[in-house]
């Protein structure tokens, strides 16, 4: 399984909380989050609890400023939901469309992908059917901007999952041995 720690202040200072799964709210045990360790396993966070608002992937590692790390474009203050991803063995497969409720065009994908639009001349993606594996989302060409991760299910409309105005460019297989 994973473990991450989390502190209030920068260099592992200040208090801690340390989880080894889910967490839907931080505010209980720390006013905020401005480093952290991952021990082992890979973790989405989430800048609201609930895993609600901007996320960012996170593999064994330390992480000293979490605030000059996220500040990549992003507007993450603080750290305040967590979900463990669990390693996936086996293949990946997700088939993304064009339109909402999985309408448009349609392209089933089982490595990542950098540029929807150079592979498959899409311009758009708004809602995916992951069949297996976990995968990540990228507002961006070449995995970059903000993410969203994708775990097995169905995901009807991104825009009434609270990310309207958000265009999925690229997308990648979490691979790692978490």
């Amino acid at each position: 399984m994973g473990k991450i720690v989390f502190y209030e202040e920068r260099n592992f200072q200040g208090r801690s909380y340390e989880c080894m799964s889910d967490c839907t709210d931080m505010s209980s045990y720390l006013s905020r989050c401005h480093s952290c360790r991952v021990e082992s396993g890979c973790f989405m966070v989430y800048e609201r609890p609930n895993y609600m608002g901007n996320q960012f992937f996170m593999r064994r590692g330390e992480y000293h400023d979490m605030q000059r790390m996220m500040s990549m474009g992003m507007t993450f203050d603080t750290i305040r939901s967590c979900r463990m991803i669990p390693y996936h063995r086996g293949q990946f497969r997700m088939r993304i469309y064009e339109r909402e409720n999985f309408g448009g065009q349609m392209y089933e994908m089982m490595d990542d992908c950098d540029n929807i639009m150079d592979r498959y001349r899409m311009s758009d993606c708004q809602s995916c059917n992951v069949m297996d594996g976990h995968w990540l989302m990228y507002e961006q060409p070449q995995y970059r901007g903000r993410m969203m991760y994708m775990r097995p299910g169905e995901y009807r409309s991104f825009r009434e999952m609270g990310w309207s105005g958000m265009r999925f460019m690229s997308m990648r297989r979490i691979t790692d041995m978490c």
